[in-house]
């Protein structure tokens, strides 16, 4: 078994870690975000929107990122349910959480160098979050099962599991917006 690992991430042969049902998929996405906004809820805007080097991304970067991702997923998952699919094996999405393998964000999902209030992004956070819960509850549990779309380390996972993912990345960008934080003197 392969555990926290990201060679992983390109072995078929690994097994899922964590198996939650949907309710408590979304309750943990829904923890995870409740301490990803306390995390940066003290921080002023101006603070928010710094970063620590030209290379790396700012805490509002990571935020905006966090929402195109969940706003994308969830777009893609309601165009799959149009299409028959075929179940596929799990694969461990926990691994997400090792952050000592960087793995870059495709173009589309790169956050941009506009300003953000704090306040601005919530807005859009909740936008995306209002649209997952939505989505998972007027869905059948067979088609979060059954249909698949494919994740470009992954490979292909049902969308139950790309439920899961969206809480697991979240995770990882928290770890990420301590690091910036930390960097920065927050």
């Amino acid at each position: 078994m392969c555990i926290e690992n990201f060679p992983c991430l390109y072995s078929l042969t690994c097994i899922i870690l964590v198996n939650m049902n949907r309710g408590e998929s979304m309750e943990h996405n829904q923890k995870v975000r409740e301490e990803l906004l306390e995390s940066v809820s003290y921080l002023s805007d101006e603070q928010l929107n710094t970063k620590p080097e030209e290379a790396t991304w700012s805490i509002m970067q990571n935020l905006e990122h966090l929402y195109l991702m969940e706003k994308t997923i969830v777009q893609r998952m309601k165009q799959e349910l149009k299409y028959h699919s075929e179940p596929t094996s799990e694969v461990p999405i926990t691994v997400l959480l090792n952050r000592s393998k960087k793995v870059e964000a495709p173009d589309f999902l790169k956050p941009s160098n506009e300003f953000f209030s704090l306040k601005e992004m919530k807005k859009k956070l909740d936008s995306s979050r209002e649209a997952l819960i939505n989505f998972v509850a007027n869905t059948s549990e067979e088609d979060l099962t059954n249909r698949v779309m494919t994740h470009r380390l992954f490979g292909p996972l049902c969308l139950k599991l790309w439920v899961e993912l969206i809480g697991y990345h979240e995770q990882r960008h928290l770890k990420q917006i301590e690091e910036v934080k930390e960097a920065l003197q927050f």
